[in-house]
């Protein structure tokens, strides 16, 4: 049985895990982590038993899916929640907790069918979301290496999330509570997200690393001068 993988990902907590974790599972690893190293031709010379992808934000040509079994996890239970910003878009509900879930890729986003789902709390920052649910991909990837599920199709009813701009991350009126405000706060709060703000003047004051009390909110903040664009 041919016991080459691939594992495509673009978050540094996700490059992490595949060093120090997935790489030494049975096999032989092979990771990318640009789009532009993810070509027909590679996939092609090593002819991997499965690509998988932990956090990948582009389309993967059809061509790819094609050649390979390509799995890819989302976070929530599908197909409830399919589209993006899955994490931020389960706080702003007021979920505390959600599942991983394994699936196919297709050539429609979130709509393949499923191998496995995992629970994941929804406590902390997103980037220590991020990092708990980097742990659990890793283990839900040794066990499809290990018995090779067959997927089976979603059921239920159909939630498409949208996926968020930067633009949301403002902090506005309509937020009337603390608990509401650490929460928007904190599922912002990861590497490569933009982090929730206030526009103060000519100046952008950020905020990160939130600690809920009581009666109030302890945070880190950054200011920066807002330049001509508005950014």
């Amino acid at each position: 049985m041919n016991k080459t993988y691939i594992v495509a990902t673009i978050r540094p907590w996700n490059i992490k895990t595949y060093e120090t974790i997935i790489k030494h599972y049975p096999g032989n690893w092979h990771l990318v982590t640009s789009e532009k190293e993810l070509t027909v031709e590679l996939v092609q010379k090593l002819k991997p038993r499965y690509i998988f992808f932990p956090h990948w934000n582009s389309i993967v040509p059809s061509e790819i899916l094609a050649i390979a079994e390509c799995v890819c996890f989302h976070e929530t239970d599908l197909p409830y929640g399919r589209g993006g910003s899955p994490i931020q878009n389960l706080i702003k509900r007021g979920y505390t907790k959600t599942v991983i879930m394994a699936l196919r890729m297709t050539n429609k986003i979130d709509t393949g069918p499923i191998y496995m789902k995992r629970k994941l709390l929804l406590e902390g920052t997103a980037g220590e979301i991020f990092i708990r649910a980097s742990g659990l991909v890793a283990k839900m990837i040794l066990e499809i290496i290990k018995t090779n599920p067959i997927p089976t199709p979603q059921k239920g009813q159909v939630v498409v999330f949208k996926r968020r701009t930067p633009n949301q991350s403002e902090i506005l009126l309509d937020l009337k509570s603390l608990k509401d405000l650490f929460d928007h706060i904190r599922m912002l709060d990861a590497d490569g997200y933009p982090k929730a703000f206030i526009r103060y003047g000519h100046f952008r004051i950020e905020f990160s690393k939130p600690t809920l009390l009581a009666n109030a909110i302890e945070a880190s903040i950054r200011i920066t001068k807002v330049t001509k664009g508005g950014k």
